[in-house]
């Protein structure tokens, strides 16, 4: 098992020092380089999830790439989703309909909030943010948008306070510990959106670093997540690959 650790004392400028645990007790970050199907993604996680709550494993967050894809959170509207030319499933998170495919980077993310404060707001308002973040290290202002979950990018050249979204994130909280998570566009196909109204939001759009004209890889986005992680939860360690749990 690798070891390796990012050093971080004080919390990110965005985030909420109460996310922070008091132990300073590393997360494990641990990274796919294959892209992973939803189902087994979904039961891995939860898996996970139940040992930490359980305290018969650490905290987590995995990163990962999954074929394309539609997911409906507890809020999805039937008349969301225009078209099923990809895979629906149910995920059992908040929000609505959203898309994953390759290109963009998926983070599930496993903590234990019994040592980060026990407010599942504060943990939102802790993602977005990492995402922001994230983003500025690329000289991309993301922003929150009142009354929307997620990081958006200002896009005055559509017209006026358009804006589009480059990071979806949605969590669910069991016995006090965290999964589901962040997805960040990288590089996907924008053109696979069409087939839903992302997240029920009819009049804005999705946007990725390609689409803004950044191109970067994904090992410099990961690099960078990891450092705005640890800004904003606490240090982490590079672990070996996640358990892989059989689909129910």
């Amino acid at each position: 098992m690798v070891s390796e650790a990012l050093n971080t004392e004080t919390p990110g400028r965005h985030a909420p020092l109460a996310l922070m645990r008091s132990d300073k007790r590393p997360v494990e970050w641990i990274v796919s380089d294959d892209v992973v199907g939803y189902e087994v993604a979904l039961a891995s996680m939860k898996q996970r999830a139940a040992s930490i709550a359980a305290g018969e494993a650490e905290e987590a967050v995995w990163l990962l790439e999954h074929p394309p894809l539609y997911t409906a959170g507890t809020s999805a509207r039937p008349d969301d989703l225009k078209s099923s030319r990809f895979p629906v499933f149910e995920a059992g998170r908040g929000g609505q309909y959203t898309y994953h495919g390759p290109g963009q980077r998926v983070a599930y993310v496993m903590l234990d909030l019994r040592q980060r404060g026990r407010d599942v707001r504060c943990l939102v308002q802790g993602l977005e943010s990492w995402l922001i973040e994230t983003l500025d290290a690329f000289n991309i202002i993301g922003k929150r948008s009142a009354g929307r979950i997620g990081v958006w990018v200002d896009r005055p050249e559509k017209g006026f306070a358009r804006q589009d979204k480059i990071a979806a994130l949605g969590v669910r909280v069991s016995k006090w510990v965290s999964f589901h998570g962040i997805a960040l566009n990288v590089a996907p196909d924008l053109s696979h959106y069409d087939g839903i109204i992302p997240c029920g939001i009819s009049d804005q759009g999705v946007t990725s670093f390609e689409d803004l004209g950044h191109l970067v890889s994904m090992p410099e986005v990961d690099m960078v997540l990891r450092q705005a992680f640890e800004s904003c939860f606490g240090p982490t360690r590079l672990a070996d690959p996640m358990p892989i749990a059989k689909p129910a």
